[in-house]
This record gives structure tokens, C-alpha cells and sequence, in this order.
């Protein structure tokens, strides 16, 4: 997540971050407070922006393989919203064939990347759809993993400290790790507090499992760029590099959560 120029100081990214990322906040909270098909078609748009991104990363041409990739998982998103999961899964399976079938190259990093991107869309889409905190499941689900990334960013430059992985990501740390899980323990206590009320004991643990998840994603995105010698997935949003840099914490963070919500059966503030 840096930049292409010369770092100017410890926060030479962060009027840009912010701007973008109060942008991309307006948006999201928009669409997942209006629910439905707006905000089934903005993660609809994500799954097809990150599976472009993917395929860029892998170096992949795009043509009618990937295209069908990323018609795919737009289209498992939309199914979730109408149907359930388990349908929106199907079409992300009927897409991997149709592509091969195409002649799309058997990469199992390409093909399991957009069986990743596709399914955790579509685990945000089905969390959404909960009659009774959807919304609140999924501005949970926000607000935890931007109190991780924020706690860490901090952390870090502020503490600095041995690094958390420096094969994978050169700047991460332990203390912004620590402090990122921290900073969502307290968010997600006050946010079920002055939301549902529900759980405030249980949601902070969870909201600290489910930032150490996120940054696991990150670091696995981290991983898998490193791989292909990429530096961003692509230039899409301004000092955060591409829609899958943005989004792979919260990818990690939303199938852990719907899984457990979806395994228990309950909204997801009622474990």
C-alpha cells in the first residue's frame, strides 16, 4: 500500500489515504445502508475490479477467459442478493468451467484467487441480507477492519519494533500489529454498545480475532504480489494501489465472519 514516489517523511501517504479513503467510505456506507441490490451491485463491481487486478497480477491475458471470470463474479454477488450463498457459489463454479473451457490457463493462484474474491463478496452480500443486523453486521465488519489497519499504521511508524514478517511486508510490525488488534477490540465493544447492545464482552474478543484475520489477508495479498514481482494490484485508488489492495483484509475478515455466523446460524452480534 505505498507509493510511487520517494517517502517525504513517516506520513508522506496520508492526505492521500484519508481523501480516498473518506471517498470509498461515503460510497460504501451509502450503498450498504440502502441495502439490496445497491449494495449487492457495489460489491458485484469489486469482485470484477479485483479479478481484472488478479488477472494483471498473474499476468494474464485479458480475454474471453477472464472476462468470463469477471462476469462470473459480478454475477455470484447479484445471485446471493436474489437467492442465497449457496447459488451465488454455483455460478462462481459454472464461471471456472465455462473459462477453462475457453482456454483459460489451469493457474491454480488465478483460479484460486477468484474462488476467494467471488466467495467473500458474496459472504459480505449474504451478511447484508440478515433481517435483523445486516447493516449493523456489515458496518461491523468496516469499522473492525479499518480500526486494525489504522491501530497498525500507527502503530507501527509511532512504535516501530521488531517486524512482523519482513520476508512478506518489510514494514509491518509487531507493535502495529498489537496495536491494530487493540484499536479494534475498542471499536467493536463501542460500536456494539451504541448500535445493538448485544454482547459488548463477546464482540470486542471477536472484533480483535477478526482484525488478526484481516491482517493475515494482508499479508497473504502481500505474499502473493511478491510472487509475480507486483507492487500494487493495479492504480485504481490513489494511495491505496488497487481495489484487492483495499479490500484484502476485509475479504479474509468477511468469510471468517460469515462462516461463523452462517455455521451458528444467528445474526452475527447473536453468538
Amino acid at each position: 500500500m505505498s507509493s510511487d514516489r520517494p517517502p517525504a517523511g513517516r506520513f508522506h501517504d496520508l492526505l492521500t489515504r484519508t481523501l480516498t479513503g473518506l471517498v470509498l467510505g461515503a460510497v460504501t456506507l451509502a450503498a450498504v445502508a440502502a441495502g439490496g441490490v445497491w449494495t449487492a451491485l457495489l460489491f458485484a463491481l469489486a469482485a470484477g475490479a479485483m479479478i481484472w487486478e488478479l488477472a494483471r497480477i498473474t499476468q494474464t491475458p485479458i480475454a474471453a477467459g477472464v472476462m468470463i471470470l469477471m462476469a462470473a463474479g459480478f454475477a455470484s454477488v447479484l445471485v446471493t442478493e436474489a437467492v442465497l450463498f449457496r447459488y451465488g457459489a454455483l455460478v462462481l463454479a459454472l464461471g471456472a468451467g465455462l473459462a477453462l473451457a475457453t482456454g483459460l490457463r489451469r493457474d491454480p493462484a488465478l483460479l484460486g484467487g477468484y474462488a476467494w474474491i467471488g466467495a467473500a463478496m458474496c459472504c459480505v452480500e449474504g451478511l447484508r441480507d440478515d433481517p435483523l443486523y445486516g447493516f449493523e453486521a456489515v458496518l461491523w465488519l468496516f469499522v473492525t477492519v479499518i480500526a486494525s489497519d489504522v491501530g497498525g499504521y500507527f502503530g507501527g511508524r509511532l512504535i516501530g519494533g521488531p517486524k512482523l514478517w519482513p520476508a512478506l511486508s518489510p514494514k509491518k510490525t509487531w507493535a502495529g500489529s498489537l496495536a491494530g488488534m487493540a484499536l479494534a477490540a475498542l471499536t467493536g465493544a463501542v460500536f456494539s454498545r451504541l448500535t445493538t447492545g448485544t454482547f459488548v464482552h463477546e464482540v470486542a474478543p471477536v472484533s480483535a480475532l477478526v482484525a488478526f484475520v484481516a491482517q493475515l489477508g494482508d499479508l497473504g495479498e502481500s505474499a502473493f504480489k511478491r510472487r509475480y514481482g507486483a507492487k500494487d494490484s493495479s492504480g485504481l485508488l490513489p494511495g491505496h494501489g488497487g481495489v484487492l489492495d483495499r479490500l484484502d483484509a476485509l475479504m479474509a475478515a468477511a468469510i471468517v465472519s460469515a462462516a461463523l455466523t452462517f455455521w451458528r446460524g444467528k445474526s452475527i452480534f447473536i453468538w
